[in-house]
């Protein structure tokens, strides 16, 4: 068997993983800002049905 070889699969296989560690982080940063922003525009909708309750209650359509 080959040590060098065998070295190198594990180097490859090492740096594989660590990569795959990094883009799950950078998803998982992304996808709770995504998250915080939701809630923010969220929470200023709620407060504009606060100042206008009636808003958007009824619908006039005419033919």
């Amino acid at each position: 068997m080959d040590i060098a070889a065998l070295s190198m699969g594990i180097a490859q296989t090492n740096l594989l993983r660590d990569v795959g560690t990094a883009v799950l982080a950078q998803s998982l940063d992304q996808a709770t800002s995504m998250g915080d922003t939701m809630t923010q525009l969220l929470d200023s909708a709620a407060m504009e049905r606060s100042v206008y309750p009636d808003l958007g209650g009824n619908i006039d359509i005419s033919v």
